[in-house]
């Protein structure tokens, strides 16, 4: 095996080595960003949505308070708001889903899943707690939520969500008394959650990471190429021509050129060196024919 082989080799194991270690933290790195961005986007969404919420107590149920006493408008229902908007807003973006999800929800479409209940159940348990993140699978793939809890903390609630006796007539007459009701204050009575695609973000970083991989093996290739020139030209070169010399000198040839040498690295040392005990050894071969 050449020198040129053994070094080349050494080289590619050294890189695969590095390419392996790179590769997985390129991976890490690039799927926390993914997971990043994702969180990013879905705080936005959750931000958009607790804005609506505040905006339908503090303008549209004191607006319409006089036409629900006629009428249950669930336009003055922050989680109705909240919903209905980010419903025309999923009609852009499908995959981004929002919910505000209850145990016992007044509107049945609004009731728990069990992965949402669990979430509820962790709120309960912690009460500290003030958004939750946590990824599952789907139809879609991979998805991340972004969880908040809905803590009943104005006693106004407690009006439609106490007792079907103390609820508004319209109330019941939409909704029925069957569900909602049985609140009380400072209970976890339900969540907003924003569920968000990963299979995008990761696809990207993928791709990212593809293209740091490929552009790590290109500068390789680059690197390679310019260390065999010159291991090449500055080692395999001088040493072949020494020991294409040498092979003649050990035949009995002294008639074969000497080695000259260029600049003062080793391999220049060691040319002038051989060239020494060439001259020696042409000597003492006189010595010994006189």
């Amino acid at each position: 095996m050449s020198l040129k082989t053994k070094f080349n080799l050494a080289m590619l194991a050294a890189f695969v080595l590095g390419l392996l270690l790179g590769g997985g933290f390129l991976y890490a790195m690039a799927r926390a960003e993914a997971m990043d961005e994702v969180l990013r986007e879905a705080s936005v969404m959750m931000s958009a949505a607790t804005a609506t919420r505040t905006y339908t107590v503090q303008e549209i149920t004191p607006l319409l308070a006089e036409q629900s006493k006629l009428r249950f408008l669930p336009h003055t229902v922050p989680s109705w708001a909240a919903q209905t908007l980010m419903r025309n807003l999923e009609k852009q973006l499908p995959q981004y889903l929002y919910k505000e999800a209850s145990l016992n929800p007044t509107n049945p479409a609004d009731r728990a899943t069990d992965w949402e209940a669990d979430i509820i159940g962790e709120f309960s348990r912690n009460p500290e707690m003030k958004d939750l993140v946590r990824t599952r699978e789907s139809a879609l793939g991979p998805v991340l939520s972004l969880s908040q809890p809905i803590r009943l903390k104005d006693p106004a609630c407690l009006t439609c969500h106490s007792t079907p006796a103390a609820a508004p007539a319209t109330l019941i007459d939409l909704y029925g008394s069957g569900n909602g009701f049985g609140w009380k204050l400072d209970d976890v009575v339900g969540l907003q959650v924003v569920t968000v695609p990963l299979k995008v973000a990761l696809d990207r970083a993928n791709q990212r990471m593809g293209l740091y991989l490929g552009g790590l093996a290109a500068i390789f290739l680059a690197v390679m190429v310019l260390l065999n020139i010159l291991l090449t030209t500055l080692i395999v070169r001088p040493v072949r021509r020494m020991s294409t010399i040498a092979d003649e000198i050990s035949t009995g040839n002294m008639e074969a050129p000497e080695i000259e040498p260029k600049g003062r690295d080793e391999i220049a040392s060691l040319g002038a060196s051989f060239n020494r005990m060439r001259r020696s050894l042409e000597n003492a071969m006189k010595l010994l024919e006189g």
